[in-house]
């Protein structure tokens, strides 16, 4: 540890206030990372964070140590650390796409929490040097993350009348390895015939293109439409 920073570890007015500071510092840091990219919780929501995880640790502390109340040290903490989980959410959206927006800031929202309660209780190594690899992996995160190559997904629409259609492309999913991971299907009526609609949302599990399910849908008998997204 830095000896340093021993003298500044009991609950003292100087020892409040490095505290506090540190918590400004470290919050501010996350959330201005966060408002470059424009996301909902920012450079304020971060500091809020961490200071009111700073003195809710801080506080347990207090009351344990200074007022030798009957009280656990690390309660107010673990409150907190739920807590988080409930503002995080709020920053959690899924897109039309289907996609999920907004994790890694919740993930920060969190870590920044776990930060104050590490510079409330003294920690001040451990405050920092997390706050100073939570900016890091914010910055420099996405640009390594983008580099990896995922499995694609795809989402087609299928008009047809025969009901073997379903079966047959279902068929070849599997065995083009294809992990089906959501199927609907509704019926409606075109001219007295019955006209089924599937809605399937399929992972890719060797990098095939969307191009080779949409040629066999097509080749299909019995199959009206085609295509990608929502319904053709």
């Amino acid at each position: 540890m830095l000896h340093f920073f021993d003298s500044l570890r009991d609950i003292t007015l100087l020892s409040v206030l490095v505290r506090m500071l540190l918590a400004v510092v470290c919050g501010a840091g996350i959330g201005l990372e966060r408002s470059y990219k424009n996301r909902p919780a920012g450079f304020r929501t971060h500091i809020l964070v961490c200071i009111g995880a700073t003195a809710a640790s801080m506080t347990g502390i207090y009351l344990a140590v200074n007022r030798q109340f009957p009280t656990d040290l690390s309660r107010l903490g673990a409150q907190v650390v739920s807590g988080l989980g409930f503002i995080g959410g709020g920053t959690i959206i899924v897109t039309k796409k289907k996609s999920i927006k907004g994790l890694t800031t919740a993930a920060g929202l969190w870590a920044c929490g776990i930060i104050g309660l590490a510079l409330g209780a003294g920690f001040y190594e451990g405050g920092i040097l997390a706050a100073v690899t939570v900016l890091l992996i914010e910055i420099y995160g996405s640009d390594l993350g983008s580099r990896i190559r995922r499995l694609p997904e795809f989402h087609i629409s299928l008009r047809y009348q025969d009901k073997a259609v379903l079966d047959n492309m279902l068929r070849f999913c599997k065995d083009n390895r294809f992990a089906i991971r959501n199927l609907q299907i509704r019926g409606t009526y075109d001219e007295a015939q019955p006209v089924y609609i599937a809605m399937i949302d399929l992972r890719s599990r060797k990098f095939s293109t969307l191009d080779m399910l949409l040629d066999h849908a097509r080749k299909l008998d019995g199959v009206l439409s085609v295509g990608e997204g929502e319904d053709s």
